[in-house]
């Protein structure tokens, strides 16, 4: 049976699709020796590659791409257009439709995940599946569907098989949410998973730790937004045991709500 030989370029985009956007070691390498059967490190007159890869090069001249593009952008629809021209993100590659946002784009609450699972992709709409039904039901148990709430994710394009995103994929996809955020104006963000919380407030703990705490965040027009941590529907669908916390979470959330409200009438 004959072997194919992939090309550099196919081995990089296969492993960048596996996940893979590093390699590692303690010194540098170069070939195996034949006695000892061990890698030898460089010689002093070995070329090494430079610190900054092509890749990470890559991904900064794609994130100035994405802060140059949002600065410009003064509607949610200029920024559903130019997410649909974007090409400095690989997960768009193998994405079939780009998730944008649902919901109502003048409500003071924004809720925010962390990508598009297989049904969102297939679809083009956040949370349409198991997951995103499930939280249907819980903002309604609060008293609000989605025409009290715009909804959307970190990313808007899947990983494929529903990976964990990377830090790149990440930084890559930011600009836009946080230009997202602008245009919604929203006061209250109530963001699901510890993936997507550490993304946007730039911190790292587990969202255990982060959960039922408010935070604040600072949109670039100088306004904040209140920020609510709980867990993700998909993780309740796979840890029912959990429910009461988040139920606990939202109930937070609507006492917040009907203390502002109260507060105006007042």
């Amino acid at each position: 049976m004959e072997t194919e030989v992939l090309s550099v370029k196919d081995l990089l985009e296969w492993y960048l699709l596996a996940g893979v956007d590093e390699t590692c070691g303690c010194f540098p390498m170069e070939n195996i020796d034949s006695k000892s059967n061990n890698f030898k490190p460089v010689s002093n007159n070995t070329v090494l590659r430079p610190a900054t890869t092509n890749l990470a090069q890559n991904v900064n001249e794609a994130c100035k791409n994405a802060d140059d593009m949002c600065a410009k952008i003064a509607t949610l629809e200029e920024l559903r257009k130019a997410l649909n021209d974007f090409e400095g993100c690989a997960l768009k590659q193998t994405a079939a439709h780009t998730v944008f946002g649902d919901g109502n784009p003048q409500a003071k609450i924004m809720i925010i995940g962390e990508a598009p699972g297989a049904d969102e992709d297939r679809i083009g709409v956040p949370f349409v599946g198991k997951s995103g039904q499930l939280l249907d039901k819980m903002m309604g148990a609060i008293n609000l569907s989605r025409q009290d709430y715009y909804i959307c994710n970190i990313l808007p394009w899947r990983p494929p098989g529903n990976r964990t995103p990377l830090d790149s994929e990440i930084a890559v996809c930011l600009p836009f949410l946080k230009r997202q955020i602008d245009l919604v104006d929203p006061d209250y963000i109530l963001i699901l998973g510890g993936a997507a919380a550490n993304s946007l407030l730039n911190m790292a703990e587990t969202i255990s730790k982060m959960r039922g705490r408010w935070f604040e965040y600072q949109k670039t027009n100088g306004k904040t937004a209140k920020v609510l941590a709980s867990f993700h529907p998909a993780y309740l669908l796979r840890t029912p045991g959990q429910k009461a916390r988040s139920w606990s979470d939202l109930l937070r959330l609507k006492k917040e709500l009907d203390d502002k409200i109260s507060a105006e009438n007042n």
